[in-house]
């Protein structure tokens, strides 16, 4: 199997990172189209900025020979729960379609688990899109157990 090379996004790097969220929109077919203007949106260069800047979340860049096949996001909150164990949090795993099914996908999650290890997580969680069927499938392979119901209220 290729072996995959993690880092930290850079600038550069965000139309191919948005490009691979939009591809990956629980929607489905019903996801309107991404309108390539939009790519140079300076409010990306501002989530990055504000992520980069903060050493509790890196944004990460997947590489394969050289080229970005996938992206995720880890967050490491502190909490008072369980006597203060921090938990990582993994958020936005997306992989190029025409990467899935090969492992990698595998290697991101073990590579994101082995950081929140490091960072001193006791504990690592992330949501999924009810509809992202497969998605639930492929946590649960590695190990995830469903423990919670999600919610959201949006501004």
């Amino acid at each position: 199997m290729t072996t995959l090379t993690f880092r930290d996004a850079h600038p550069d790097d965000i139309p191919t990172l948005v490009r691979l969220s939009h591809e990956g929109d629980a929607r489905g077919k019903d996801t309107p189209p991404l309108d390539p203007a939009t790519l140079t949106d300076v409010r990306y260069r501002a989530a990055l900025d504000e992520i980069a800047a903060d050493p509790a979340h890196r944004l990460i860049a997947v590489e394969r020979a050289g080229e970005v096949i996938g992206t995720l996001q880890l967050s490491f909150i502190p909490g008072l729960p369980n006597f203060g164990m921090k938990r990582g949090i993994i958020e936005n795993v997306h992989i190029r379609p025409d990467c899935r099914a090969h492992g990698y996908g595998s290697q991101m999650m073990q590579w994101a688990i082995e950081r929140c290890r490091e960072a001193g997580c006791g504990m690592v969680q992330l949501t999924s899109n009810k509809v992202r069927i497969e998605a639930h499938r492929f946590y649960e392979r590695l190990g995830f157990s469903k423990t919670h119901e999600g919610f959201k209220l949006r501004f």
